[in-house]
């Protein structure tokens, strides 16, 4: 398995080309599965619901099988927000593991700069960022820069960067 990540400000458009990553990367044959950080408090499963009754009744893990998927959902109940090594543990096997956030992670990144979000580059500031994808010229830039619509471009170097998630998850950087 290997592991990298999307970073970038809120509006950046990370989620946008995570969409188009993924079936580029899917027709390539690898198999993908994503990690994505939320910075508030999110439901999976809806009022209504079997499972959100048994959340809300006090469970700390809820898991709902069905024929074509299964879902679980943990609540933490007052502990502290897992790290993103110990949330890549919970993986099952894949060839590749985009992150979308954990901008602060130290794990590969390709950051998604749009200049109407109006916020600066994160990558002189974080090692980790191996490239940019942005919808225009950066000649500040330290790293390469692809066009944020060449989605081919993106994916050649998401997967020339991705380092084996074993080196994340034991402690050092990936």
């Amino acid at each position: 398995m290997h592991v990298i990540g999307l970073a970038g400000w809120s509006g950046s458009g990370k989620t946008t080309l995570l969409t188009k990553a993924i079936p580029c990367l899917a027709t390539r044959g690898l198999s993908v599965s994503t990690l994505k950080h939320a910075h508030h408090s999110f439901d999976v499963d809806q009022p209504g619901k079997d499972s959100f009754a048994h959340r809300a009744a006090g469970a700390t893990e809820v898991l709902v099988g069905a024929a074509s998927r299964w879902a679980l959902v943990h609540e933490l109940r007052g502990e502290a927000e897992p790290d993103l090594r110990s949330l890549l543990r919970r993986l099952s096997l894949v060839d590749l593991v985009l992150i979308e956030g954990y901008k602060r992670g130290p794990h590969p990144k390709l950051e998604v700069h749009r200049a109407a979000v109006g916020k600066p580059l994160l990558h002189p500031n974080d090692p980790h960022i191996v490239a940019i994808a942005a919808d225009g010229p950066l000649p500040q830039a330290t790293v390469p820069v692809i066009p944020l619509d060449d989605v081919e471009a993106i994916v050649d170097a998401m997967l020339a960067h991705a380092a084996p998630i074993e080196a994340l998850i034991n402690g050092g950087s990936a």
